[in-house]
């Protein structure tokens, strides 16, 4: 009984992977990461499911960090040339500071809050460092496909986002 019940399941299993990947891709339930609600600059909560059925860029960024400083004018041209795709920047930082950095570097895309407890929500989507920049790369399905620890490199996620439209 074991053994049919084995080959059964194989079966449904490899009938599958015969199927495109939108047709299975459904099965499994979106990351619980996205859940969660952060504050935005005019302290109302957004959750980040908000943003389902499109992949989405999340950046984990600090105004005192120099690479994520850096990096947000390519994140900012990515986003200009994916409007298909959401991006969200999620700062490990104060609203005032966030703001005053915002006047000099200002962002299309929309930016949340975490404090201080982002370092724990980065963590959570596996970055055990807890270092910055930190972006995490969702397909529309809600599943994490992609993790970058550091400074993007604007090319490689050109790429990433190619292949989750």
């Amino acid at each position: 009984m074991q053994r049919r019940l084995f080959l059964q399941r194989s079966l449904v299993c490899a009938g599958l992977l015969t199927l495109p990947a939108a047709s299975w891709a459904g099965l499994f339930p979106p990351d619980p990461f996205l859940a969660q609600a952060f504050p935005d600059l005019q302290d109302q909560d957004r959750t980040l499911s908000s943003y389902a059925g499109k992949p989405l860029v999340i950046n984990f960024w600090a105004t005192w960090c120099a690479p994520c400083v850096k990096e947000m004018p390519d994140l900012q041209a990515l986003h200009q040339r994916y409007p298909e795709v959401n991006f969200v920047g999620i700062a490990v930082d104060s609203k005032d500071n966030v703001r005053e950095f915002l006047q000099r570097v200002p962002v299309s895309y929309d930016i949340l809050l975490s404090g201080p407890g982002g370092v724990k929500q980065m963590r959570s989507l596996g970055n055990k460092k807890g270092g910055l920049p930190f972006t995490v790369v969702f397909g529309s399905n809600g599943r994490i496909s992609e993790r970058i620890l550091g400074q993007i490199d604007p090319q490689k996620l050109d790429e990433v986002i190619k292949r989750q439209r």
